[in-house]
């Protein structure tokens, strides 16, 4: 059975408790915004499968994805949290990405691509899940790692999609900060 309608009051519970906080809660928004980060990643993890030499940027998606589970688990009150090797190995990653892109640092006009725009779409909502992670002040806080892990997704993210960018020949426009 998919409802239990113990939520039908406006309340849920975490994990190792069994006291219930409402929907509206800061911690159910930032548990919302790392399960609608996810999904769009699937979405991106499916687009990836799709594109030449696809599949090993399938797996930092999907290693990203199981490790955004971790994350929710952490939050919601399990003995589950992101390690510091976890954190170092995503900057590695970052690092092999950047190193491949011709700008690294310039600012852009995301859309040069169908998949580096759903890259740069779920960089927004890694900055946001970040924001609202750290405001959440859970009953069960980040730890450090985690905050780290999701400080450096989004450069994860800026990284992929201008690789993707790169790799297609598309151009990427700066913008020009001029009144149209």
């Amino acid at each position: 059975m998919l409802y239990t309608r113990k939520g039908d009051s406006g309340t849920s519970g975490l994990f190792g408790t069994k006291e219930r906080f409402s929907k509206d809660s800061p911690i159910y928004e930032a548990l919302g915004t790392l399960d609608e980060l996810n999904s769009l990643l699937g979405v991106c993890h499916a687009y990836t499968l799709r594109e030449k030499e696809g599949g090993v940027m399938a797996d930092v998606i999907r290693n990203v994805q199981e490790r955004l589970f971790v994350v929710q688990a952490e939050l919601a009150g399990a003995d589950k949290c992101i390690t510091q090797t976890q954190v170092d190995e995503l900057e590695k990653t970052v690092d092999r990405y950047e190193a491949q892109i011709e700008n690294p640092h310039a600012f852009i006009i995301p859309g040069a691509t169908g998949l580096s725009a759903l890259l740069d779409y779920a960089r927004a909502v890694s900055r946001r899940a970040e924001r609202v992670v750290i405001g959440a002040h859970a009953p069960h806080e980040a730890s450090a790692p985690t905050r780290a892990y999701l400080n450096r997704l989004s450069s994860l993210l800026y990284a992929l999609a201008r690789h993707v960018a790169g790799k297609a020949g598309a151009q990427e426009p700066a913008p020009t900060y001029k009144e149209v």
